[in-house]
Order: structure tokens, then sequence, then C-alpha cells
């Protein structure tokens, strides 16, 4: 079957917004077997959106459609692809309501241009959105399909994966069945290359990779019948690329490095407190964001200044006075201070120059240590990053995850 991909928004002509939202959809169309031939965008004009809309609808058997289901004037995709459909868009009741109760309950007035959003063709299949007010929808008539969604990511994305997918699998015949390896300790050029002859030759599962800051994510998706099948096409792909990447790959079901070291602290029943200081609370803040995380997370100190390790931490002044803050004493102090002072069983450290000034000749901006300390041991870790200071806070924090979580495989 042909799809179609048809983002609507002046917004995204500009530039004034990054278009991911069709790069997810195309990225799931394809492996159900849609041949994606169109990615359109236009912007929030109505001759022109009619134009492209009945333009896609006579070359494609599914269009998707993103963007425009707000409730100003500009916000046209609805009403623009019902009536090329030949149906009528009017209140649906039971979405009147609903978003009568969404605006009373947050204390708004539902102004009657709001009744845009609670507005379908009759026999449209409605799509719940759980994080916004504008319900996306399908309309079918004859051999057409026209999938409408929310611009805004956040809305789309679990739209699409709860209510969409479902819905094209049952279109397509087949279902998929997905797992995503997480890795850290390679890019994206290493990773790929080390696998390359199984990229280049895939056939079912596939084997895509995507990176993000500091990491790169596989998705390993086989187009199966069943979720007995699809694991039995994706695990023994899964195991071969475990068993060229070794131990850089640290989750196979899509878990971030946080989660894993948050689910390996409970299932070990330790606990963890955390010193911080170019990092500034990343460390703590990844693992307050995981529900339970008081189970295992104590404490954590962010301490920046020379005094305030010493004070707080117990760093020796002459440790700050013949090594500096930045070194691998100070780490290793800062963490055994934390761990004596928490009663932690473990305790991570982190010091460094997040630039953009700082920095030594023997240890440049970029430079940051990271000390894990436990019972009978401290171990430090000295890391050279680059780039801008949010990149190098951030890339410090992951490895300080992977360093703990190693220590907990052991």
């Amino acid at each position: 079957m042909v799809a179609e991909i048809v983002s609507v928004g002046t917004e995204l002509l500009m530039g004034q917004v990054v278009n991911t939202d069709a790069q997810f959809i195309a990225q799931r169309l394809a492996p159900l077997g849609f041949q994606v031939f169109y990615h359109t965008t236009v912007g929030d004009n109505v001759k022109r959106l009619t134009s492209v809309v009945h333009q896609a609808v006579e070359r494609s058997d599914v269009v998707v459609f993103t963007g425009g289901l707000g409730p100003t004037d500009d916000d046209l995709t609805k009403e623009t692809v019902a009536a090329a459909l030949g149906l009528t868009v009017e209140p649906i009741p039971e979405e009147v309501e609903r978003l009568e109760r969404y605006f009373a309950a947050r204390g708004y007035s539902f102004t009657p241009n709001n009744l845009k959003q609670a507005s379908f063709p009759k026999s449209a299949v409605i799509l719940p959105n759980e994080f916004g007010t504008a319900p996306g929808c399908i309309m079918s008539a004859e051999d057409k399909t026209a999938i409408l969604l929310p611009g805004p990511p956040r809305e789309l994305f679990p739209m699409f994966q709860n209510h969409v997918m479902p819905y094209l699998e049952r279109m397509s015949g087949s279902k998929l069945y997905t797992r995503e390896l997480r890795i850290f300790g390679k890019g994206e050029s290493s990773v790929t290359y080390e696998l390359k002859d199984i990229i280049e030759h895939q056939t079912n599962p596939t084997v895509a990779p995507y990176v993000k800051t500091g990491e790169v994510t596989l998705r390993v998706t086989a187009l199966c019948q069943s979720e007995a099948e699809g694991e039995a096409l994706a695990l023994p792909m899964i195991g071969e690329i475990i068993g060229r990447l070794g131990d850089i790959v640290y989750s196979t079901v899509g878990e971030s490095l946080p989660e894993t070291c948050a689910r390996m602290l409970t299932d070990d029943s330790v606990t963890l407190a955390v010193a911080e200081s170019c990092t500034g609370g990343l460390i703590a803040s990844e693992l307050v964001a995981i529900p339970g995380c008081s189970k295992f997370l104590l404490e954590g100190c962010v301490a920046y200044s020379d005094e305030a390790k010493a004070r707080r931490l117990g760093v020796r002044q002459e440790t700050l006075e013949q090594f500096g803050a930045v070194s691998e004493q100070c780490a290793k102090e800062m963490a055994e201070g934390m761990r004596r002072s928490s009663g932690a069983n473990y305790a991570l450290a982190t010091t460094g120059f997040a630039g953009p000034d700082g920095g030594t000749e023997q240890d440049p901006v970029g430079t940051v240590y990271i000390a894990l300390a436990c019972e009978g041991s401290v171990v430090v870790k000295r890391i050279q990053l680059h780039g801008e200071r949010a990149r190098i806070r951030e890339i410090a924090t992951l490895h300080a995850f992977d360093m703990l979580r190693r220590k907990l495989c052991l």
C-alpha cells in the first residue's frame, strides 16, 4: 500500500520548528509494508492545503496528516480533509462533554471555538489525546484512509504508538515486534561499522541505528503474525549484536542508563548517594525522575566551591592546595566523604572543567573526574570530553551511570 505524510504548519515552512513528526511516522510505516513515496509540508493556507489534500488522497492509499487540529481559524486540516473525502464535520456530543470537563477541571472557560476540537465526521474513529486537547481521528471513504494527528510530538508520538499502530497492523495484516538495544561506550560510526554486514543484508528482522547525545540505540524490528513469532525472529539477531559489541550494550528492552542503574540498585537492595560539582545535580535529577527512587537514593549534594567540598564532604585542604578541585585526589575524597556521611552502600562523585573557561594544560576544559566509592574501595575515572558546557555535563552524567552499572554487574 502507498502511504504519504503531509505535515501542516507555516512554522515548519519557516524553519521555526524541526519536523520530527514525519521522521517518527515514516520509521514506523515502512516495516509494516507501507511504501512511503511522498513527504509534503504545507502552510496554514486553505487554498494550498486543499490542493495538497486532493493530490495526496488521489495518489496514496493512506495519508497521515500532522498539525492543524487546534481551535483557531488557521487550524484547517480536519475540515479540509473531510471535504476532500466527501464527509461532513459536526460536533460529537461525547467529545463536547469531554472538552467541557477538561476545561472546567482547570478553571478555564469553554469557548465556542473549542467546538472545532470536538467536531468530526460521524463515521470517524476518534483517537484519544492523553497529553492535549486535540484528539486525532481516522477518516475513510471508499478505499482511501486519512489519519489526522496533532502536531506537537509529545501528543503525536504516544497517540501514534498506542492507537494508530494497532489500526495499521490490522490494516496490513501483520504486526511489529520491536526490541530497543541501548549502547554506551562507542559512537554511531563505530557501532554501524562493526554491524555493517548485518545492516546491509537485513531482511526480517530489520536493524536501525538512532543517535542520542552520548549514546546509540539500535531498534530491532520483526514483521510477524504474533508476539511469539516476533520474539523468535528478533532474539537471534539481538544475540548476534551483543556477541559483537559486548557489554557496551547495557539494555535490550529500551531502558535508559539511569533506569538500568535504578533497577539494579533496587534488585540488590543497596543504596546510593551522590556528590556533584561539574554535573551540578544532573545525576540526582535523573534518578529522582524515576518512580521508586526513594528505595535506593539516600541524598545528593552539589558541592561547587572548594569551601563546600571541604566543609560538606571532608575534602582535605592540602588536597585542594596541592592537586586542585579538579583532580583524581579530590574526586576520591568527595566520594569517600559522601559515602561516609550518608551511610550509603555506594557514592558517586564528579568534578571537572565544564567550560567555557577554566582548565589547565594538564586538565583542559572538558576534563572530568568521576569517583565511585563502596566498602573497601574507591575507583576514579578520568574522561576528556568536547563540546559546549551543557553537552559536557550531560555526557559526564552518562559516564557516571555507566561506571555505577559496571560495578553493580560484578
